[in-house]
């Protein structure tokens, strides 16, 4: 099975990017089950998918985090 890195190299030429499912988001941020929850709660942006689960892009999560941080900053 192809990594990440590799799923996105081939995606790259189309435009299109992997989407992460929970536990790989989990796994890139070393964060829990309950912190994605709460970060979806509080706006993280999940992509829709025509099966149960959930899907997130991670450029949409890093500029999410960056807004937030950018608001805390400023706070």
């Amino acid at each position: 099975m192809p990594t990440l890195a590799e799923r996105a190299e081939t995606l790259r030429t189309t435009g299109l990017a992997p989407l992460l499912t929970t536990a790989q988001l989990m796994a890139r941020y070393g964060v829990s089950n309950w912190t994605v929850n709460e970060w979806v709660k509080n706006g993280c942006p999940v992509e829709p998918t025509a099966f149960r689960g959930r899907r997130f892009d991670l450029e949409a999560v890093r500029t999410w985090m960056a807004e937030r941080a950018q608001l805390a900053a400023t706070a």
